[in-house]
């Protein structure tokens, strides 16, 4: 394929640089150490367009493709894993659904403001038994009047405290199929539970969400027919790993500027740490890893534009990405010893934070076997 970018996609990236460097990396630490929603951020990411950069012009989009979108996302990580996070969630997963099987209603009412950020989504899939395994998903959806009843309990619902609607997995029908839902949060029988405190991204809040004899009328089954949720999730999964890859790469390129400002400064026995062949061994592998995983990520978001097979290489670039963005944060606080320890750096951030790609649009051993599945077919 051809890595050079069109002139849209080198202005796409342009600005999301521009506004990483003037408007998110200046308040990413306070925000984090603050635990607080990056309110005021998502609103100028609406007002940048962001949130329906990949969506047609017809509901309020820009019209543009994976590859554009993974190369502003890498932006806003590079600045903030918790407001990537938060705008891969109200750009993909929390949408996505709802643009392509939404009725004219939801598309008007919550998908097209959601466009503006007026509106906030989540999508509720994992459950305290079900993450990769699919089949372990226990929700059920009961066929009434009307509509269906819901019950169940998700558990690490990505901005779920904050979300104004809910696309929901249950099973529903005499097969007890996985079907997609809509809930919105002045349903009755939804709780937003417990806030599930982590190590990282803590700007981004995470929760349980409880389904409790909540009812959802006919016109919020997004699902065309009971059971096709399964074909749906599959078929967004790989855009999934393909983004979280491009979040690992805007970390991993913080990791390593930071790196490479330090080692300049750092001095010891005399001279600047970079000087040093120990230090520059590692720069030189960090970097290594680094181009290796953006022409991975970017093949994958090529030939999904394209149109050509791309679940495999999706994978892959997920699978490379996070574990080499996990490898060279650990190096960045290697090479900062004692203050890539100190909360006063942000090497501590990126450490932290870096693992939340390591797990979302599944973990590395699930993808390995995906992986060596298709490598075997």
């Amino acid at each position: 394929m051809n890595f050079d970018l069109t002139e849209d996609q080198r202005a796409i990236r342009e600005a999301f640089a521009r506004f990483s460097d003037e408007a998110i990396a200046p308040q990413a630490a306070a925000l984090d150490e603050a635990h607080a929603y990056p309110k005021a951020l998502m609103a100028q990411l609406a007002g940048l367009g962001f949130f329906g950069l990949r969506y047609p012009e017809d509901v309020g989009g820009s019209g543009l493709g994976l590859t554009e979108f993974a190369l502003a996302l890498e932006e806003i990580a590079r600045g903030s894993m918790s407001l990537a996070g938060a705008a891969a969630m109200q750009s993909l997963m929390g949408t996505k659904f709802l643009h392509m099987l939404g009725n004219a209603d939801i598309i008007e009412r919550l998908f097209k403001p959601a466009l503006k950020g007026e509106k906030l989504g989540a999508l509720c899939m994992t459950e305290p038994n079900a993450g990769s395994d699919l089949e372990g998903i226990a929700t059920s959806a009961k066929k009434v009047d009307g509509g269906y009843v819901l019950n169940g309990q998700k558990t690490w619902i990505t901005a779920a405290p904050v979300a104004d609607f809910f696309t929901v997995f249950a099973r529903a029908g005499d097969e007890k199929k996985l079907t997609i839902f809509l809930v919105e949060r002045s349903f009755k029988g939804l709780i937003v539970g417990r806030e599930i405190h982590k190590m990282g991204v803590w700007a981004l809040p995470t929760s349980e969400v409880a389904l409790a004899d909540c009812f959802v009328p006919d016109t919020h089954r997004l699902s065309k027919e009971e059971g096709d949720g399964e074909a749906h999730l599959r078929k967004t999964l790989a855009e999934i790993r393909i983004i979280t890859g491009a979040m690992a790469l805007g970390v991993a390129r913080a990791a390593l500027a930071e790196s490479v400002r330090y080692a300049a400064e750092r001095k010891q026995f005399g001279k600047a740490i970079n000087r040093y062949q120990a230090i520059q061994f590692k720069l030189a592998e960090m970097a290594t890893e680094l181009e290796a995983a953006k022409h991975l990520v970017y093949y994958a978001a090529w030939l999904h534009g394209a149109g050509r097979p791309h679940h495999k290489e999706a994978a892959m670039a997920k699978l490379n990405a996070t574990e080499a963005a996990a490898r060279i944060c650990d190096q960045a606080a290697r090479i900062l010893a004692s203050y890539g320890y100190a909360m006063e750096y942000p090497v501590q951030r990126y450490l932290r934070d870096v693992r939340f790609t390591l797990i979302g649009g599944g973990t590395s051993e699930i993808l390995k076997l995906i992986i060596a599945k298709e490598v075997a077919a």
